[in-house]
């Protein structure tokens, strides 16, 4: 693609006859500023469809500035059909026997032609530009150009320039001879979309997928990621389903939609309109990676099978102003007046640009981007020693040698920098805890950067920026003046960050630097939230600083929502878990008490049953003893020497004996006792004259007792 972009601009307007700038500059954008492809979007590609547009092959009359030559190109349109993406139109516009100028009449003497309208009689002019047109197609169609691939593989930028006539084969031949991959074994991801199935041929020829002069390409090798065959990757991920987690502001309402992996971004802006009624136009984006264009599919932007966005209307507040900023944010603006007009960027996205002129001039396409006058080049002096020295074997040496030369070089007047490695200044940053986590900022530091010196002395030495970083960053920062160095940063960002975040850096040219790099952690995943460049003022810095920081806190609500409602779960549980064991506790000494009791009852019953057992032993002895004193039963013998004594216990049958007259009383008690009821336990008493016998003389014998011939006593408990 030519650098000279004005020469293009002015080529397309002539060809398209579009007037408005804003509407030219959106084409070329998105078709990476290659003319043809531009006209093939603008102009009919059906020539029957294009009569039927112009009313049936009428002429057509515009009044623009080079009326004769867009009237020329507007009439042999259709013809573009046939050629091709050829990136060098603009060297043979400006050619000095160029087909094309002959054709269309582009720097003709005749300046008062290009005043004109066509007539009736155009029709003959018409006719002989037709086969000057024919003959331009022709020489445009057959000369060939170099395309050059840069292709990314393990961490390594390899630049490969090949003509547009060769094959794919071909091309991964040469990557063959840079990389060492075997042809069989590369996975090539980055084609626009549409043109992946026709690189899987590898007799495809380049000139046929209408590529541009530069194409990026990221290769994997199929053997380490375990591929086997041909089995390009990318195809794989389009089969996937990507879920996407948008955060629409300033609702904060979440949406989570689910995208099949061929789907591409403007589809799903498309589809998100119809979701949240925010016109594409009016969407503004944060969370993309970079280098993405509203053509590349999820699979080729290289997001996570989870992605998360933030989506804001721009029109609700009026636009922001956007500086030069490669992401696929876009903003957008749907008014045109005398104080700001809308410019497409490489995203084809409009950029709002205010400028003191009126919208339908234009003077200069190539300031576009640029900002305030104090970017001017100031001159590196070479005595001064670079932030970080050449080769430096440690990340923590390296970024401390950085604040060291940084702080000899601008003065103390600077944000604080993060001293140690990389990883320890992402986990400082994206702590575990929502509530503490911060941005992380990465500052890209380059001696041969001409805003490199305006930057450090004049946006990093202003106290609002330097409280802001403090405040809600976490900063950190490397030189990437010299190769190893860069090269060492690229690991690691790639290692810490992913490799996204690696190709981005590795993508900033020289030109832009320094730059700030914004790593944000939303859940558990890093990703570059935000790229900043040095050709901004202190206003668009802190602007822009805030912002982000802005958006990242709304992101963060999101998480504290949930982190403060898992910490209530976690508290509800534990209060649930001491209560249960509380209960337990009381349960177990609910158990310990009824056991301890069961035990003294136990301890009780065998005292008692010890006791028994002796009271019953000492009864037993007792009545043993009073046996052995009674004498036999006497015979029965009629006389008058002999009584019979009848004893009623409470309970059971009668005992009856025979016992002689001059026995004591003593011996009668000790046969009762003999029988089991013992004296001190029971009473003996005679039925008439009633009376306690135990109480009596127990020497007196029954005669004297009168307990003959025979006597029933009673037996009572006493």
């Amino acid at each position: 693609m030519s650098e000279n972009r004005e020469e293009i601009l002015a080529n397309f307007q002539s060809i398209t006859a579009i007037e408005d700038v804003a509407e030219a500059i959106y084409h070329l954008d998105e078709s990476n500023w290659d003319l043809l492809v531009a006209i093939h979007r603008v102009l009919p590609q059906d020539p029957q469809d294009q009569r039927a547009a112009s009313g049936g092959g009428s002429s057509v009359n515009l009044n623009s500035g080079n009326s004769g030559t867009t009237s020329a190109f507007a009439n042999y349109s259709n013809n573009l059909n046939s050629l091709e993406a050829i990136a060098n139109v603009e060297e043979l516009m400006t050619a000095p026997s160029s087909p094309i100028k002959n054709a269309f009449g582009v720097g003709s003497s005749d300046a008062s032609s290009n005043n004109q309208s066509l007539d009736a009689g155009a029709s003959t002019s018409r006719s002989n530009s037709n086969n000057d047109f024919r003959s331009a197609l022709n020489y445009l169609d057959t000369k060939p150009h170099e395309v050059i691939f840069k292709i990314h593989f393990n961490n390594e930028l390899h630049s490969i320039s090949i003509s547009n006539h060769a094959t794919v084969g071909d091309l991964k031949a040469k990557i063959c001879e840079k990389t060492a991959v075997p042809v069989c074994r590369q996975a090539l991801k980055g084609w626009e979309h549409g043109k992946q199935k026709g690189v899987q041929n590898s007799n495809t020829v380049l000139k046929s997928l209408n590529i541009g002069k530069e194409v990026n390409l990221i290769m994997t090798d199929m053997t380490v990621e375990g591929f086997v065959g041909d089995t390009d990757p990318l195809s794989l991920q389009n089969k996937q389903t990507y879920t996407l987690h948008i955060n629409v502001q300033p609702e904060a309402e979440m949406l989570v939609l689910k995208f099949p992996g061929h789907q591409n971004i403007l589809s799903i802006k498309t589809d998100v309109y119809t979701v949240t009624s925010i016109p594409v136009r009016h969407q503004v984006w944060s969370g993309w990676p970079n280098n993405v264009t509203n053509n590349t599919t999820l699979a080729e932007s290289g997001v996570e099978r989870e992605h998360n966005l933030v989506l804001k209307r721009a029109d609700q507040d009026g636009a922001p102003k956007i500086t030069n900023n490669n992401n696929a944010t876009n903003t957008a603006s749907t008014s045109t007046s005398s104080s700001s007009r809308n410019v497409y960027n490489s995203d084809s996205m409009p950029i709002v640009i205010d400028s003191e002129s009126s919208g339908e001039e234009f003077e200069d396409a190539s300031d576009f981007n640029n900002d305030d006058d104090i970017f001017t080049e100031t001159p590196i002096n070479s005595h001064l020693k670079h932030l970080i020295p050449d080769n430096v074997d440690d990340e923590t040496i390296g970024s401390i040698q950085f604040v060291e030369n940084f702080v000899e070089r601008y003065g103390p007047q600077h944000p604080m920098f993060f001293q140690g490695s990389l990883e320890d200044a992402l986990k400082e940053a994206c702590r575990p805890s929502a509530r503490d986590r911060k941005l992380m900022a990465i500052y890209l530091h380059h001696d041969g950067s001409v805003l490199t010196n305006v930057f450090c002395g004049q946006l990093l030495a202003c106290e609002s920026i330097i409280q802001m970083l403090l405040d809600h960053y976490v900063l950190f920062g490397w030189d990437l003046t010299f190769e190893s160095n860069k090269n060492m940063f690229l690991s690691s960002i790639s290692a810490c960050v992913g490799m996204t975040a690696s190709i981005t850096v590795r993508n900033i040219p020289t030109d832009r630097l320094p730059a700030i790099l914004v790593i944000s952690k939303n859940r558990s995943q890093c990703e570059v939230f935000q790229v900043i460049y040095g050709n901004v003022s202190v206003d668009d810095l802190l602007s822009q600083l805030m912002e982000a920081a802005d958006m990242y806190s709304e992101q963060l609500k999101i998480e504290l929502r949930e982190e403060n409602e898992r910490l209530a779960r976690e508290q509800v549980k534990l209060e649930q878990d001491a209560a249960y064991r509380e209960s337990l506790e009381a349960d177990r000494a609910k158990q310990e008490a009824k056991r301890q009791k069961e035990l003294m009852m136990q301890t009780e019953r065998r005292r008692l049953e010890s006791e028994r057992a002796d009271a019953e032993a000492k009864r037993e002895l007792i009545r043993a003893n009073a046996r052995i004193t009674v004498p036999p039963e006497p015979e029965q013998i009629s006389g008058e020497n002999i009584t019979k004594i009848r004893i009623r216990p409470p309970s059971g049958p009668m005992i009856e004996r025979r016992f002689t007259l001059d026995t004591p009383l003593r011996i009668l008690l000790n046969f009762i006792t003999g029988e089991g009821f013992l004296i001190d336990e029971y009473k003996v008493i005679s039925s008439w004259p009633r009376r306690d016998l135990t109480v009596l003389n127990l020497d007196e014998t029954l005669r004297q007792l009168k307990l003959y011939p025979q006597e029933t006593v009673i037996l009572e408990e006493r």
